[in-house]
């Protein structure tokens, strides 16, 4: 199979968030880095992939994908084609920013479901039945097929994964799933993850 290499999607600055979402310090320090961190066990290389200017703000030592300026605007898939476009014979292991309860076991669940007949790999929430995009596997083969949907003006990676040969994972909880988007939801997934001393 093809080599796998790491992603950490940082997205932009949420719109409920206000913020950038991949600087929220759920373990004593901006997600982005403890994830790339998670990853680096599980791929050959790890990247951080992002916009120029969150760019500026990375840290010394990370690797980065920046997001080719051709696809400016279009939310998360723009990770992925300008991961591909820059190595096209690597597959990808792709993490948001925005899941603080994934731990490495969930990672390892994913690598190990890699088929060669199969394009990606995801979880399934099994309370909303959605694939999750941004805790997946994507084969290089998807490459062509994601560049026709970025023609085609096709986004959406939920959508493309129900498009590709996919084998969807679907756990007993989807606790782990849970996705933050605003800042009540990161204060609770903060006392979720360090409770007070009682």
């Amino acid at each position: 199979m093809s080599p796998l290499y790491g992603i950490v999607a940082c997205g932009g600055q949420s719109s409920r968030m206000g913020k950038d979402k991949s600087l929220l310090d759920y373990y004593g320090r901006p997600q982005r880095d403890y994830l790339y961190d998670m990853l680096g066990p599980l791929c050959e290389k790890v990247f951080i992939s992002c916009s120029r200017e969150q760019a500026a703000g990375v840290a010394p030592g990370y690797l980065l994908v920046t997001d080719e300026d051709r696809y400016e605007g279009i939310g998360p898939m723009a990770s992925l084609l300008s991961a591909l476009g820059k190595f096209p014979s690597a597959s990808f292991l792709v993490v948001g920013c925005d899941y603080p309860f994934v731990i490495k076991d969930h990672l390892q669940q994913l690598v190990a479901a890699r088929a060669e007949k199969k394009d990606a790999v995801c979880f399934r929430n099994p309370e909303t039945s959605f694939d999750e995009p941004l805790l997946a596997v994507y084969e290089n083969s998807i490459h062509p097929v994601l560049l026709e949907n970025f023609r085609l003006k096709k986004y959406s990676l939920r959508h493309f994964l129900s498009e590709v040969s996919t084998h969807a994972l679907t756990p007993a909880s989807a606790d782990f799933l849970k996705s933050i988007d605003d800042d009540e939801g990161y204060k609770k997934a903060r006392q979720a993850l360090h409770p007070p001393f009682q």
